[in-house]
């Protein structure tokens, strides 16, 4: 009985240090001359002195981060994990001049002599060998990888690490390296957090099914199909303003000449802006109007308050793979002028709400 009560014991403290573990985020601190970054946890206390530079570039530490120091008037770039162990030496990946960022624990690396690319997990070990021209973030616990191809119009001497990819195989893998699907085409609006595995190909018009090696079906939303459906069924058919303020966001960002983007409560801002908001939306509904829809995220000098922080991963990037942003372009062209009005809906937990609006024929008051 005893030996029983020490083992509950035992356990019980493991796992609450796990938990606590988990859940005590490091956040970047300065230090007084703002050229060297630290981490700090939840409660202030200091766990790494300010010695960064360069290529750390995470605001908070979960996992595994990139980091940069001086050493005898040179810089050296590793990975570091939270318990101080440092892996992937000369081993970064760099992409538009910046480093990887930690996603679901993961991060990304490239072997400098191969040109390949693999993954560390959280304990710094290897996950995903280097055996892969290019792998997307984990999403989901899932990532796509290209094996076998060339690449051409490489530009990494000048500094931009912008080039494509001609042949090889496309496939989705899960974080222990092992195919799901063969021959997955890489789609950027596909949302892998809605994964649905079926015997039979899943019927709802809004998902892509694929086959897997298991000879189940991976179906995911296609975030394209999900909000041209939203647009028609949800919006346009209903443009009262009830309804618009139930898919607008608490607060709703607009362009004011000469003060740039500035934002009001949604209340406020339909209220006032109503007639011409819901004139501008109607014309989507013309067969004769001129519009498109891009995809992308949130620009982080925009929209910096705390609320939005669900929205960017720890490097302050967009996380556009979960919270896409769709762009409704509207061109108005006549003998003297062009011109364009914007309509930005965000992908939240919530649905597809307004967020932003920039009217150039017309006047938002």
């Amino acid at each position: 009985m005893k030996r029983i009560f020490l083992l509950y014991i035992f356990l019980f403290i493991n796992c609450t240090l796990f938990a606590q573990s988990k859940e005590d985020t490091w956040t970047a601190f300065w230090d007084k001359d703002t050229t060297h970054t630290g981490y700090k946890d939840k409660n202030g206390v200091i766990k790494i002195e300010p010695k960064f530079m360069g290529m750390t570039i995470a605001n908070k530490f979960d996992d595994i981060i990139v980091v940069t120091e001086e050493e005898n008037q040179s810089w050296k770039s590793y990975y570091l994990t939270k318990s101080g162990k440092i892996v992937g030496r000369d081993s970064l990946y760099i992409f538009d001049n910046g480093p990887d960022c930690e996603n679901e624990g993961f991060i990304r690396f490239r072997d400098h002599k191969t040109d390949k690319m693999g993954m560390f997990n959280s304990k710094g070990e290897i996950a995903i060998p280097a055996e892969y021209n290019n792998l997307t973030k984990v999403r989901n616990g899932m990532i796509i990888v290209l094996k076998g191809a060339e690449k051409i119009n490489d530009t990494y001497g000048g500094g931009c690490n912008h080039f494509s990819w001609s042949g090889g195989k496309e496939h989705l893998i899960d974080t222990n390296n092992k195919i799901l699907i063969e021959n997955f085409e890489y789609n950027d609006e596909l949302n892998f957090f809605s994964l649905q595995k079926t015997k039979e190909p899943n019927s709802d018009p809004i998902r892509e099914n694929f086959l897997g090696v298991d000879g189940q079906y991976y179906s995911f939303i296609n975030y394209d199909k999900e909000f041209t459906l939203w647009l028609k069924s949800s919006l346009l058919s209903d443009l009262s303003k009830a309804n618009l303020l139930k898919y607008s966001y608490e607060e709703i960002f607009y362009w004011k000449e000469p003060i740039g983007w500035i934002s009001e409560p949604k209340t406020t801002f339909i209220n006032k802006n109503y007639k011409l908001i819901k004139d501008k939306l109607l014309e989507l509904s013309n067969p004769t109007c001129d519009y498109f829809v891009t995809t992308n995220g949130l620009n982080q000098f925009i929209y910096e308050a705390d609320k939005y922080n669900q929205y960017f991963n720890n490097c302050n990037e967009s996380k556009d793979w979960k919270y896409p942003m769709k762009n409704i372009i509207i061109n108005h062209r006549d003998k003297k002028d062009s011109t364009q009005d914007h309509f930005d809906f965000l992908r939240t937990e919530n649905g597809y709400q307004l967020i932003s609006v920039s009217i150039r024929k017309g006047k938002l008051k």
